[in-house]
């Protein structure tokens, strides 16, 4: 099958090579990349990647200018072979530039189509039942070009299942994990996290650290698809198990002014099993003490829904640049909506990269260690 990674604009790079490390041949796209596999690649990518929203199936891609022509390019998708008798039908709609927009128009057609279908080929006149396991299709429409898909996912792959508490606007845990890869951090090197809120960057570090797949404590959409063997995921799931570096011995710090969100990273360290490989610690930024040695740091200080006003981000901004210039053995790396962050900091970054924490625009300032 052909299938679609949807990721958030601007970590499309980390994605395609957590891809590839798993084995694929990707073909990226913006905010997607393709790549063949069957159902036992849908579990080992839902299982395992760490950067990406949703694996789904392209089931058809045609183009379209009217709502006729969507109707029967839908009829055409041999619905039967997908969707069981009382399968619980769900479609959702986007469109961008494109003749036909009315989303609910789109759901309501796209699904009338997928009905008919099914009623011809189990020779229903009545409505479908629709008790059994959900089959969520996604219509997108871009440039009249539309492509279907079938969700194999649920709900979306940042929700790891060990987020237990969260402070206000925390990190979605999939872009934690992007950002850990987009440095240079390796499981031997020591990383502090000095703003750790409710813990999501040491966390995720951690568990690229341990090797522990993302996913193990979820469960996915297509687990009930009535054609899928049960077993499936669980066997997955046990081969990851088998690949967990339960010995590892990580360096990771994670500090919070805040000693409440040290309590709440804590109780997300237990939820996802790895609260013994982090050292949590309730600090104000200027009493950190870091050591004389080569190392990462990663910051998400305060900044857009999580504190209101932009002096107190420039205040905060001079702060971390007070403390961190001087160390130039270490690479930093901060992610703020507070655009004008360099003049605050100090200095230039030697990169940055644009992203979206949810609805947020943000930029990831990097700042890398000097031989």
């Amino acid at each position: 099958m052909k299938l679609v990674a949807n990721v958030a604009s601007g970590i499309e790079s980390v994605s395609k090579k957590e891809l590839i490390n798993l084995g694929y041949q990707p073909k990226v796209d913006n905010g997607r990349i393709y790549f063949d596999g069957d159902y036992e690649d849908i579990a080992k990518t839902n299982l395992w990647l760490r950067s990406v929203d949703r694996i789904q199936i392209v089931l058809a891609n045609f183009k379209v200018l009217s709502f006729e022509e969507l109707f029967d390019h839908i009829y055409e998708i041999s619905w039967e072979e997908i969707i069981p008798i009382n399968g619980k039908i769900i479609v959702n709609a986007r469109s961008k530039l494109s003749k036909i927009f009315s989303l609910s128009d789109i759901q309501s057609i796209s699904k009338k189509a997928i009905i008919k279908k099914l009623q011809t080929i189990y020779h229903r006149q009545s409505h479908l039942p629709e008790t059994g396991a959900e089959y969520r299709i996604n219509v997108r429409l871009e440039k009249n070009l539309a492509e279907v898909w079938l969700d194999t996912t649920g709900d979306s792959l940042f929700k790891r299942g060990y987020r237990i508490e969260k402070g206000t606007a925390p990190l979605k845990e999939n872009l934690a994990a992007s950002l850990i890869m987009l440095t240079n951090w390796n499981a031997e090197m020591p990383l502090i996290d000095p703003m750790t809120g409710s813990g999501t960057i040491a966390i995720e570090a951690a568990l690229i650290g341990a090797n522990i797949a993302p996913g193990l404590k979820r469960d996915f959409l297509f687990n009930h698809f009535a054609y899928v063997n049960s077993k499936l995921l669980e066997n997955q799931k046990n081969a990851a198990k088998e690949v967990i570096n339960r010995k590892v011995n990580l360096n990771i710090f994670a500090s919070d002014i805040n000693q409440n969100m040290i309590e709440i990273s804590q109780n997300n360290a237990h939820g996802a099993g790895i609260f013994n490989l982090i050292h949590f610690k309730q600090l104000a930024l200027r009493d950190l003490n870091v050591p004389n040695e080569s190392g990462v740091i990663i910051i998400n200080p305060p900044y857009g829904e999580r504190m209101g006003e932009s002096k107190q981000a420039h205040l905060i901004a001079k702060e971390i640049g007070n403390k961190f210039i001087p160390l130039t053995k270490w690479s930093k790396y901060i992610i703020t909506s507070d655009l004008d962050f360099e003049e605050f900091y100090g200095m230039k970054a030697t990169k940055k990269r644009k992203l979206f924490n949810g609805a947020i625009r943000t930029d990831y300032f990097q700042f890398w260690a000097k031989n």
